[in-house]
């Protein structure tokens, strides 16, 4: 899905890309778009400190599940299947405010072919990695969840966190 996302800024920001060079070639001052450029930059750079936060923090809190598991309830290979299912959801979570992040950034910001080009790689490359977490987590393919059922996934990670 985020892909298909990603692809459609691509060809919609282009004839935006061709709007944006014809009023620069024609001399347009403009002083809005840098005001709304310096605050796409912020909301920008704020989604990705965000993210960042969101993976440390989830980190944290599998590593002291993982802890409290092993050592009171669980048992030590319960908690570790336990704390991948965990810290692999920190890390989605906050991959998918990375992405979010460059979308901003490339596009919105400063759209140009090559920007354009290496958000799509960006994406991609995230997109695999949220894949594979999410296969990693589920144990499953992401459209074999239906046939599973809605319990599937508790009951080989055990309690959410």
């Amino acid at each position: 899905m985020r892909a298909f996302v990603a692809v459609g800024l691509v060809f919609s920001a282009a004839p935006a890309l061709a709007l944006d060079l014809q009023a620069r070639a024609s001399g347009e001052a403009r002083p809005w778009r840098a005001a709304v450029d310096a605050g796409l930059e912020w909301i920008a750079t704020g989604i990705e400190i965000a993210g960042v936060g969101i993976i440390v923090v989830g980190a944290l809190a599998a590593t002291a599940v993982f802890l409290h598991g092993g050592f009171t309830t669980l048992g030590w290979p319960a908690a570790y299947r336990r704390y991948r299912a965990n810290l692999g959801r920190g890390i989605l979570l906050g991959l998918e405010l990375l992405v979010a992040a460059d979308i901003i950034g490339t596009v919105a910001v400063t759209p140009s072919l090559q920007n354009l080009a290496v958000l799509g790689l960006i994406v991609l490359i995230r997109t695999f990695l949220s894949v594979s977490l999410e296969v990693e987590i589920e144990g499953r393919w992401p459209w074999q969840r239906a046939a599973a059922g809605p319990a599937g996934s508790e009951a080989r990670t055990g309690e959410r966190l």
